[in-house]
């Protein structure tokens, strides 16, 4: 087995704390002896044993810790060197005497930043950097972009008719929004929304589908809510503000913020803050308390191309039906201008992935 199929089984591991890791990035580990994996671990929730911890008991379980001196340890990212919640990786590496470590990448954390390969280098371990580098950084880009741009990750997602429409023009709630998608992409929907930290709509969303943006279809945990109310006209008995089945964060404008929080103060699901622009949003969302690396955003045309005009946004996961908006529509339920047109992509847009059956492609913007 060659190194870079020791380092997909890293990537395999390190992708079983999707739903669990965060805030702390995505690892994986594997331990070799002679050409045979001896023990194996990866990240399983914050704060808990890291990758390389978990592989070494592993190895030590199965009767194999007298052999670590004898093997290599490849990990997806770089050794911790700090003490945090847990004890520094690298130094356990050192202690058991392991001779040999390949990374996938460099973690860009400030508290290590190549100070774990230095401090193995400095205790004689022979050190290997960069074996599919470009798919580790990928499987970690929430972590790192957090790390690099003090921002969330941001996950544009929206469903639109074959003639490119997000939605006809409904006078209220009182018309319901048309289904586009059928059960299987609604699976796969509530699967992300498990796997990202937060899921952001507008006031127009908000107001007209009443969401409650939570995990039904698939088990996980429901991301924070996060509602854009600048003017502070949403009532309070909407599912965000009311139903008690995850936090929300309701962003108003400055001015309206006091009387947000009078308004909110006998919930402590609903925090209340004050922004001016897209970019206040994401920097108060990547801080403390709300710590979220990724974001969807399922608003509507407004919100989403306010994201794009600004170009906070890294990835577009858009559905396409096959039926057009007039045929989603009864015509005199909807007061008929033609539809409300999707956003467009701009050039910087390119296609990653796409998946027919349910309608599906995946852009990614490229730097």
């Amino acid at each position: 087995m060659t190194e870079e199929r020791y380092m997909c089984r890293c990537l395999e591991l390190a992708a079983l704390g999707a739903r669990s890791a965060s805030p702390n990035p995505m690892v994986g580990c594997v331990i070799v002896h002679d050409g045979r994996i001896i023990g194996e671990g990866w990240h399983r929730r914050c704060g808990e044993a890291h990758a390389e911890v978990n592989a070494v008991a592993d190895a030590e379980a199965r009767g194999y810790g007298d052999r670590l001196p004898e093997s290599t340890l490849y990990v997806s990212l770089e050794p911790c060197s700090h003490w945090g919640r847990t004890p520094p990786c690298a130094e356990l590496i050192v202690a058991r005497r392991i001779p040999r470590v390949v990374v996938g990448c460099i973690d860009s954390y400030c508290e290590v930043s190549g100070r774990g390969v230095a401090r193995l280098r400095e205790a004689g371990v022979e050190v290997r950097v960069g074996v599919l580098e470009a798919e580790c950084l990928h499987l970690n880009r929430r972590f790192f972009t957090a790390q690099n741009c003090g921002r969330p990750y941001v996950i544009l997602k929206w469903a639109q008719t074959s003639d490119g429409c997000l939605d006809a023009v409904r006078p209220g709630p009182e018309v319901a929004a048309a289904w586009m998608t059928g059960p299987a992409a609604r699976v796969l929907v509530h699967r992300w929304r498990a796997e990202e930290d937060a899921i952001l709509v507008g006031t127009e969303t908000a107001r007209l589908d009443d969401p409650s943006l939570t995990v039904r279809a698939w088990e996980g945990r429901n991301p924070l809510r996060v509602v854009l109310d600048r003017r502070l006209s949403l009532p309070e008995g909407l599912h965000l503000f009311s139903d008690g089945a995850a936090r929300t964060v309701l962003f108003t404008s400055p001015e309206r913020c006091a009387e947000a929080r009078t308004r909110f103060a006998g919930r402590s699901e609903v925090a209340v803050e004050g922004f001016e622009t897209l970019a206040d949003v994401l920097r108060v969302l990547a801080g403390v308390p709300y710590r979220v690396q990724s974001l969807i955003v399922e608003g509507g045309r407004r919100v989403l191309e306010s994201f794009i005009g600004a170009g906070l946004w890294d990835e577009a996961r858009v559905f396409t039906s096959s039926l057009s908006v007039r045929e989603l529509y009864p015509v005199e339920a909807v007061r008929w201008s033609g539809g409300v047109a999707a956003p467009l992509l701009p050039p910087e847009a390119q296609l990653a992935d796409e998946l027919p059956a349910v309608g599906l492609r995946v852009y990614e913007k490229q730097s």
